[in-house]
């Protein structure tokens, strides 16, 4: 195959320069020199600029509701050609099983999948998972070819701390020759601990002053920008032409409603130009520098020997378009429009994962020794939360009663080994009025999840979950409003990119019409996020309240 009449962009020297490109059996040939040989399909570029196959540096396909097939479908068009995928969300509910299926369920596509191992299942010991991976589990999957290492270590407590566990773990990676991806929130003298143990990546930074605080510890930073998280704009502010090599585009947990809408590492890159990053350093930012990273030496790059994974793009400004698509010579993408057929994977293993006990309205009760109490903050367009108190109402026996401060309830139910768990706690600024919504997605361990302001709804819209083997759901007046099935693992639908992102967007219309939910407020991205012990302030699991900083529980009710 012979490209011609392109522009091509060099993200080794930083330039562009116009010649013709040959390919031969997936692979780049050279630049079109006079002795090449006639080419059996010519390509016009039409004057468009070819660059390589977007990276994506930092994911979880499980975040996008959609099976691996599905995402593929979407991420294609945008440009994105390879991605890192850390599937500890599936893994999670479903163990080995889930991490086999992902592989099993990646292996045939256009996108070139990567997974990491998990290293954080459960990602603490404060939660009901389904599943727990040691370094016994980590080791039987570590030496997969298309393995690039361990998943984001999350546990960096237990890092810094040098617990045995942990440690055997980054040991498995480092006796099998692979990298380990980094999860940090905590503060800068243990950040050398962190760095030491040979964790080399970060997608957690929310300030310039994070960022290089890790590039001086020879870290990459993965800058994100997905549906929950928005941190690429504050990082590009400690960028410059000296470290830029360091710093890497990621979605970490990225909708298919916000990539049907805004696209996915193209919009980012988009972001960068328009924040003054020039072009073509914000495309090596999505393409040689993940590479590099990675050590992914056969790709990220328009180089002989490399593969043939390139875009064509309508401009290199701030409104570019990514009109075609190529992966390892094959045209997969044009106009916005998937060209490769669509497979399915069988969900025997990973459906169905639901076992609650013993559940009904009074469980959802919240009898309090004292109306003074702690409540999580949420924070508009974050998943940071803060602690913060408040003076309830209780009514004579000291049960929870709504009064008109923005204060509903909020619950994790456990639904991996049926041991009728409910964790209780109060929530504030969701806004949420006469109802309740729930979702089985709950980072990391994924039990079920609820908020509302009375137990009717709150229980009606759990029993709906468990029937529906997982999903999303808005109740009101103790009836189903909305609902999104999620059949794999309660985390993922095999239904069509498009259809989910509908539904998705109609379930989030629903909750706030019905229920109140502020504009500012994701709802179910949101609440997904609740049960996270591993990012600040205060975070909920099946086993109660926690307090990331003091790092163990604590009671509801603040003594005096």
């Amino acid at each position: 195959m012979r490209i011609t009449n392109c522009h091509i962009v060099d993200v080794f020297n930083k330039e562009v320069f116009d010649a013709d490109l040959y390919i031969i059996d997936g692979m780049i040939a050279g630049y079109g020199e006079q002795w090449f040989p006639a080419a059996q399909e010519v390509v016009d570029a039409n004057g468009m600029y070819l660059v390589p196959g977007f990276i994506d540096s930092h994911l979880h396909i499980e975040s996008s509701h959609l099976s691996p097939s599905e995402y593929s479908r979407l991420v294609i068009p945008c440009g994105t050609t390879t991605v890192i995928a850390d599937p500890h969300e599936i893994v999670n509910v479903c163990g080995l099983d889930g991490f086999d299926y992902m592989l099993q369920a990646t292996e045939n596509l256009p996108l070139s999948v990567f997974l990491q191992v998990p290293s954080c299942v459960p990602c603490t010991p404060y939660e009901n998972s389904g599943a727990r991976i040691g370094p016994e589990e980590i080791e039987k999957r570590i030496n997969h070819p298309r393995v690039l290492g361990l998943g984001e270590m999350m546990d960096f407590v237990g890092v810094c701390a040098a617990r045995d566990e942990v440690l055997d773990k980054l040991l498995v990676a480092k006796n099998a020759g692979k990298m380990i991806d980094g999860h940090y929130l905590g503060f800068e003298p243990r950040l050398d601990a962190y760095c030491a143990a040979g964790i080399a990546t970060d997608h957690e930074c929310a300030t310039a002053k994070d960022m290089l605080d890790r590039i001086r510890r020879g870290m990459y930073v993965l800058m994100r920008q997905g549906t929950a998280c928005h941190d690429l704009l504050n990082l590009l502010k400690g960028m410059n032409d000296k470290n830029s090599d360091r710093c890497l585009l990621c979605t970490d947990d990225c909708a298919a409603k916000t990539m049907v809408e805004i696209g996915h590492i193209d919009n980012n890159v988009r972001m960068a130009i328009a924040a003054g990053v020039d072009p073509i350093t914000a495309i090596c930012m999505a393409t040689v520098n993940a590479a590099n990273c990675y050590r992914l030496d056969d790709r990220g790059a328009i180089a002989p020997g490399r593969r043939a994974d390139f875009l064509l793009l309508s401009s290199l400004d701030k409104d570019f378009r990514v009109e075609e698509v190529y992966t390892a010579g094959q045209h997969v993408a044009s106009g916005h429009k998937y060209l490769a057929s669509v497979s399915r994977t069988s969900i025997e293993k990973v459906s169905g994962k639901m076992d609650v006990k013993g559940l009904n309205a009074k469980r959802f009760e919240l009898k309090l020794k004292s109306p003074h109490v702690r409540v999580m903050k949420v924070n508009p367009g974050s998943v940071v939360t803060e602690q913060t108190d408040a003076w309830v109402d209780l009514d004579k026996n000291g049960i929870w009663r709504r009064n008109k401060e923005d204060i509903v309830k909020i619950a994790v139910v456990e639904r991996h080994h049926g041991t009728g768990n409910i964790g209780l706690g109060l929530i504030k600024g969701l806004n949420l009025k006469g109802g309740a919504i729930a979702t089985s997605i709950a980072h990391d361990s994924h039990n079920i999840i609820v908020a509302g302001d009375n137990d009717i709804d709150m229980d009606h819209a759990v029993q709906k979950l468990i029937r529906m083997g997982g999903g999303m759901v808005v109740v009101k007046d103790g009836k189903v409003l909305d609902c999104v099935q999620h059949e794999i693992a309660g985390l993922m639908t095999d239904l069509p990119g498009e259809v989910v992102a509908q539904k998705l967007a109609s379930i989030i219309e629903t909750a706030r019409r019905e229920l109140g939910i502020s504009g500012g407020v994701d709802p179910f991205m949101t609440l997904c996020f609740m049960s996270l012990v591993v990012i600040p302030e205060i975070k909920i699991t099946d086993m109660g309240l926690f307090d990331l900083k003091k790092y163990d529980f604590v009671p509801l009710e603040i003594e005096e």
